[in-house]
């Protein structure tokens, strides 16, 4: 899968750096200075290295923990994110990473001591405090060669007012399904109905398979999350999106689920523009969609009907109090 890595000088003695690279025995191994000038270079091609990214291995410096940004949470008051992995395994047209990013590489920051000493510090002792993965990556998706979520995992046991949501498309749950259930951990997954998902969510797993190991981790007591999101447009999208509320609660049920939510195709409208021209030929891009104010999204009134939509759906199934629709623009 990986045939070139690059790795960081000043990493290249880091243990965790030859345990990754025990991995890939036949990479082609390239050192650099600093992963910004492979990762950061111009003239780039995303989609050409999509097809056969490679991995670099990189120290992060600073800002391991940020604020998420506003409305993005789960009821919590106090909500960060942190990235020890830029870019995903999967290939889905409408991720923002893509019109973010110049590369398609896939960078890992190994030094994952710094996340957990920013983690605690950010946690503190006050009010709980929500920690989200996957803003940048998959959380599950090469837990297989970073070993990120296992290592993680113990300081959030220490911490019992520090939350941790891993935001997933992956069905590779045995790394969750060996370990014992944190109650403060929630394992999300994004969901668009199997139509969309189809042609759009390149690489990744079925709705069927995520549905069997969301089932499989629920059943040993592990706290999940459910996101929908984005909200795609199709004309019969009610249908669609009725059909996917059903399957998925029939298998987990919404008296076990931690958290809904769900929110509507939106992006900057500077990575719209990147994605358009990445992927010219791209159906969803020629759909409906308004510029409003540098966000490019549905017009305002389909994106309030979907909202209103879905939530009256999703709240057949759950509670009010564990629903967190993103949608407001005032």
């Amino acid at each position: 899968m990986i045939g070139t890595v690059y790795v960081e000088r000043e990493i290249a003695g880091h243990p965790r750096t030859a345990a990754i690279l025990r991995r890939f025995p036949r990479a082609t191994r390239v050192p650099c200075e600093r992963y910004g000038e492979v990762f950061n270079r111009r003239a780039q091609s995303f989609r050409l290295q999509k097809r056969r990214p490679a991995l670099i291995l990189a120290r992060k410096h600073a800002r391991h923990v940020l604020a998420t940004p506003a409305g993005y949470g789960v009821g919590g008051r106090r909500n960060f994110y942190f990235s020890h992995m830029l870019n995903c395994l999967y290939d889905c047209r409408y991720c923002f990473l893509q019109g973010m990013y110049r590369s398609a590489h896939y960078v890992v920051f190994v030094n994952y001591e710094d996340f957990f000493d920013a983690i605690e510090r950010t946690a503190g002792d006050g009010d709980d405090a929500f920690f989200f993965s996957g803003y940048d990556c998959d959380s599950l998706a090469f837990e297989a060669v970073t070993g990120f979520v296992g290592d993680c995992l113990p300081l959030f046991r220490r911490l019992p007012r520090a939350w941790l949501e891993l935001r997933t498309k992956s069905a590779r749950v045995e790394p969750l399904r060996a370990a014992e259930p944190l109650p403060n951990c929630v394992v999300a997954w994004s969901f668009t109905p199997p139509e969309v998902s189809a042609a759009l969510e390149h690489q990744v797993p079925s709705v069927e398979r995520r549905l069997r190991a969301m089932a499989q981790l629920q059943g040993v007591g592990w706290p999940l999350g459910l996101r929908f999101d984005p909200l795609v447009y199709t004309p019969d999208y009610r249908e669609q999106y009725r059909r996917l509320f059903a399957a998925v609660f029939a298998t987990v049920g919404g008296a076990g689920v931690h958290s809904v939510s769900l929110g509507p195709f939106r992006l900057p409208t500077g990575f719209f523009r990147r994605l358009e021209r990445l992927y010219p030929d791209e159906p969803l891009f020629a759909g409906a969609f308004a510029d409003h104010g540098g966000t490019v999204s549905y017009p305002h009134g389909l994106e309030a009907e979907m909202i209103a939509f879905c939530s009256e759906e999703v709240l057949r199934y759950v509670p009010r109090e564990v629903f967190f629709p993103c949608g407001d623009r005032s």
